[in-house]
C-alpha cells in the first residue's frame, strides 16, 4: 500500500497563499506611506519660519522613522509567518486580517506621536497599537507550531520558539510602557530601547541551548 504524501506547506506561489500576501503586501504599502502624509514644511516662508518650521517638523520625522522600522520588522515577519501556515483555518484567517487591521490604523497613532509626545495618553495609545500587533504575530505562531513543526526538537521548531519567544518580549516591552506613560512620556520611550538588548540576549541564550 502506497503510504500518502505529506501535503507541503503554501509557498508564496500557492493562490491562497499568493491572495493573502498580495493583501498584506498592500496594506504595508499604504500604511507606510501613509505615515509620511504628516512630515511637512509649509511652502513660501521667510528664513526664519522656514527654520522654526524644520524644527518643528522633526518630531514627525522621528515618529515617521520608528514607526517604518517597526513596520518593516512586522511585514517581514508576517510573510514568515504566513509562508509556513499549513493550512488556513478560519481562526488563523481572523488573526491575520486583525493584524492588517492594526497595521493599518498605526498612522493615526504615529500622528498623535509625532503631536502630542508629551501626552501619556498618546505615547500609550502607540504603546497598545504595537503590543496588540506584536500579540497577533505571537498568536499565529504559538495556534500553528504544532502543525508547522510535529517534531518540536528539530532545529527549526528549535528557532520558530526563539522568534515567538522575541515576539513576545516585545509585545511585553511595549505593554508595559503604557503604565510607565503615565508616570512619564519620555522614560516609557526611551523603555522601547531595551528591545534592542533583549533580543540579542534572547538569541544568545537560544544558541547556547545543547543541541539534541
Amino acid at each position: 500500500m502506497t503510504e500518502p504524501v505529506a501535503k507541503p506547506h503554501p509557498t508564496e506561489n500557492d493562490p491562497s497563499a499568493t491572495r493573502l500576501l498580495a493583501l498584506s503586501d498592500g496594506i504595508y504599502a499604504i500604511a507606510m506611506t501613509l505615515l509620511v502624509i504628516d512630515v511637512a514644511v509649509p511652502a513660501h516662508l521667510d528664513d526664519a519660519g522656514f527654520h522654526k518650521a524644520l524644527g518643528e517638523a522633526l518630531p514627525s520625522i522621528g515618529a515617521f522613522a520608528l514607526s517604518f522600522s517597526l513596520l518593516s520588522g512586522f511585514w517581514r515577519d508576517h510573510r514568515r509567518i504566513l509562508t509556513a501556515l499549513p493550512t488556513e483555518t478560519t481562526v488563523v484567517t481572523r488573526l491575520i486580517l486583525l493584524g492588517l487591521g492594526l497595521v493599518a490604523l498605526l498612522p493615526f497613532p504615529t500622528g498623535l506621536l509625532a503631536e502630542y509626545a508629551s501626552h501619556p495618553e498618546a505615547v500609550a495609545l502607540y504603546a497598545g497599537a504595537m503590543t496588540a500587533i506584536h500579540g497577533v504575530h505571537v498568536a499565529l505562531l504559538l495556534l500553528t507550531q504544532r502543525q508547522v513543526h510535529p517534531s518540536p526538537e528539530s532545529p527549526a521548531a528549535v528557532a520558530r520558539r526563539r522568534f515567538t519567544a522575541q515576539l513576545a518580549t516585545s509585545a511585553l516591552v511595549f505593554a508595559l510602557s503604557i503604565p510607565l506613560a503615565y508616570v512619564n512620556t519620555t522614560a516609557a520611550m526611551c523603555f522601547w530601547i531595551t528591545l534592542v538588548p533583549t533580543h540579542y540576549l534572547i538569541g544568545h541564550y537560544w544558541h547556547r541551548l545543547p543541541r539534541p
